[in-house]
């Protein structure tokens, strides 16, 4: 039946942007503990670059299809839902398949929209929020009156751990490519934008903060990186890696560990188990969903494209020009 069908991305493992494409086929069915959503506006992320590129191996529950968040109408409940009715508004963090007008979540990652916010702007929040919160706060252990130094400062994951920190009390130095994405992090709230091609980060944390280093390092670039990071590190620092833009095989000198008691840590959300992802969704709900409901932060949407232009999002994301998220428009 037609009311079963549904339009959704398709993709051939290992191929350029090219091999997206918009198809119709089956709708899918909640389990019973998710929720099917009527899909209005889904996240682009780098996962989803790296995963139709070939790159990013998927865990056995995943779905095939790209996508990790969406905003949306639930339309359909699996029959152990006890939390969600049939036409509540909500934001989720799917294990794939947001790149759909149909998309099915697990319940328990399934948030309400924030009030104030728009569905577009809801649907920028799951992967980004989770990933920051869980990363620079429960790994990171970022505490009031701590300095923090986000890479990669303008994007969506950049932006947001800006925010948070600095609502949280810490102090902010951050890296950015120009001028523009130094002026976005500032109006975050950054304390300190570092254009990485003017200067090098560890001479000025080194003289901004008189040798001692920051406590906390959230970073997806990698390779050089690493010893660089070790370098700019306080006594009890922490080095929180996220990704590996520049690869992640390298040789380091270890013994700064050892003198300065540092920690190397690091994850990827979408490997993690589902009660470790409802707990993560539950200390967002609690800590962060205030803020955004205060208007204390908010997601930073560069620009967003119908369901059909699909590759171009994904162009925009592999060029790095964007300040902010970058979003699928599905049905709003």
């Amino acid at each position: 039946m037609a009311a079963e069908r549904q339009r959704y991305v398709e993709h051939r493992p290992g191929g350029d942007t090219s091999c997206l494409h918009l198809v119709e086929g089956a709708r899918p069915q909640p389990a019973p503990r998710d929720v099917l959503i009527r899909v209005a506006y889904a996240g682009v992320n780098r996962p989803d670059v790296l995963q139709r590129s070939g790159k990013y191996p998927l865990p056995p529950d995943a779905s095939p299809l790209l996508g990790l968040e969406v905003s949306g109408e639930i339309v359909a409940l699996g029959d152990q839902v006890e939390q969600w009715q049939l036409g509540d508004r909500i934001c989720a963090l799917t294990p794939g398949g947001g790149y759909a007008e149909y998309c099915v979540a697990p319940a328990e990652h399934c948030l309400p929209i924030p009030q104030g916010m728009s569905l577009l702007e809801a649907a920028a929040l799951p992967e980004t929020y989770f990933t920051v919160w869980t990363n620079v706060f429960e790994r990171g252990r970022l505490q009031p009156g701590e300095t923090l130094l986000v890479h990669g400062g303008s994007s969506g994951i950049g932006l947001t751990a800006i925010q948070l920190a600095k609502q949280f009390g810490a102090g902010v130095f951050t890296t950015v490519s120009n001028a523009q994405k130094a002026e976005a992090c500032r109006q975050a709230g950054a304390d300190r934008v570092i254009n990485y091609r003017d200067e090098d980060f560890v001479e000025v944390l080194t003289q901004a903060t008189d040798g001692r280093g920051v406590d906390v390092i959230l970073d997806m670039v990698g390779g050089d990186y690493m010893p660089r990071n070790l370098q700019s590190l306080a006594v009890e620092g922490r080095l929180v890696q996220i990704a590996f833009l520049e690869g992640s095989r390298l040789e380091i000198d270890a013994m700064p560990i050892m003198r300065r008691r540092l920690t190397l840590t690091g994850s990827t959300l979408r490997p993690r188990s589902r009660q470790q992802k409802a707990a993560i969704a539950g200390a967002v709900r609690e800590n962060v969903w205030p803020l955004l409901e205060q208007g204390l932060c908010r997601p930073v949407i560069h620009a967003h494209f119908p369901l059909a232009n699909v590759a171009e999002a994904h162009q925009l994301m592999e060029s790095s020009r964007h300040i902010g998220k970058i979003m699928l428009e599905v049905a709003p």
